[in-house]
């Protein structure tokens, strides 16, 4: 089976789907990889690098969508900004591997169906221990915890840690981590390692443990938090009188911070608005808010995404793509994630379709003109999809 890796057409995605540390692996398992000219190039990995692991250079978009196998890291056809040709372009029995925002998308995931090709959709990931070198948002949300931190830095007219010289005492800034998810934990390690005193919160009280394992404080809220956490570990949308009384209780923490990082985000759903205008007010000028939240409308209601908004003297920035900013480890961590998926399913160089896999059941999303998740079926008003043979 032939494995096509495309350069990628999303505005500033400098990522790329696989590198070639990971060819002679799936050469192994019987797979022939193509690279699109350039591919990886923004990512730092050269043609002459995949060539030498084994990968054929095609300059020929058109022909790469005539493997058996399409990887990407974002798919054709499934974000805003999606080249619309490369939908022509999808035979149908091709399978596509990448991330395509189901759960906020599913719309653009029928449009696929339509092209009859199969298509993973890699948020959906189950958490299970044996999917853990699979699981892509835990992976890129590394990257983002790390990269917030950073901007957050950049924008502070502070130094993170306390020293002490002999121009006199610089005291330490203090920083809040709001949701303990990979992302915030992350930030977390990331923020104490330069020297803040850290604090953070989240709704789901079994991340303490984990919170203070960081030596970060975990702040304590009275709320009624039972039921925050949803199967698969996620944070669950818990009803706009709770998020209320959130905002009252937390703007004080957020008041006595010079940053603030907000991770706090729902599959598919708005993000939780957690930072009032009138809780940026209160903080002192120069303070920094980090929302990486702001591409499903931001935990912070002044927050914009990809802008860099100033009010009440606070910098309040939205990014969406930090893992595009550190494209080289990032792209590494994510081929490694699509490797460990891909090698689970080929059996003797051929793609298995066994779907009593949960990883492969929760991720095919549609197949055969049709779209299979029962999610995203209800999610656009489908029936429930009657069972069938598995697809050749």
């Amino acid at each position: 089976m032939k494995v096509a890796v495309l350069k990628e057409t999303f505005p500033n995605e400098r990522r790329v789907a696989l590198v070639p540390a990971n060819i002679p692996a799936l050469a192994k398992a019987g797979l022939e990889v193509v690279v699109e000219q350039g591919a990886g190039a923004a990512a730092g990995f050269l043609d002459d690098q995949y060539v030498a692991k084994g990968a054929r250079i095609v300059a020929d978009r058109g022909e790469l969508f005539q493997a058996d196998i399409v990887l990407q890291v974002r798919v054709c056809g499934t974000h805003a900004h999606a080249e619309r040709a490369d939908l022509t372009r999808i035979k149908p029995s091709s399978v596509l591997v990448g991330l395509c925002d189901p759960l906020g998308s599913p719309e653009a995931i029928r449009e696929v169906a339509q092209t009859g090709a199969s298509l993973f959709a890699l948020e959906l990931i189950p958490r299970i221990t044996r999917a853990q070198a699979m699981d892509v948002l835990s992976s890129q949300a590394t990257i983002a915890g790390y990269r917030a931190v950073l901007w957050a830095a950049m924008e502070l007219p502070k130094l993170f840690p306390m020293l002490m010289t002999a121009a006199g005492t610089l005291a330490a800034a203090r920083a809040f981590v709001i949701g303990a998810g990979v992302a915030g934990l992350q930030a977390i390690a990331t923020a104490r390692r330069m020297g803040a005193i850290v604090q953070a919160y989240d709704v789901r009280p079994a991340t303490r443990e984990q919170v203070e394992s960081l030596a970060a404080k975990f702040v304590e809220l009275k709320l009624d938090a039972q039921d925050a956490e949803d199967q698969g570990g996620y944070a669950k949308a818990l009803g706009e009188e709770f998020y209320r009384k959130q905002r009252e209780l937390m703007a004080s923490v957020v008041a006595q911070s010079d940053v603030v990082i907000t991770t706090a985000a729902i599959p598919g759903q708005p993000s939780p608005r957690l930072i009032t205008a009138a809780a940026v007010q209160g903080m002192a000028p120069g303070s920094v808010i980090i929302d990486l939240a702001a591409e499903r409308g931001g935990n912070c209601e002044l927050s914009q995404p990809d802008q860099r908004v100033v009010a009440h003297g606070v910098v309040i920035r939205g990014p969406t793509n930090l893992p595009g900013e550190v494209p080289g480890h990032a792209s590494q961590m994510y081929s490694n994630n699509v490797t460990k998926f891909l090698l689970n399913m080929v059996k003797g160089g051929e793609l298995t379709w066994n779907l009593d896999d949960q990883i492969v059941r929760e991720t095919l999303v549609c197949r055969q003109g049709e779209v299979t998740s029962p999610r995203l079926r209800e999610l656009l008003g489908l029936a429930p999809a009657v069972p069938g043979p598995p697809a050749p």
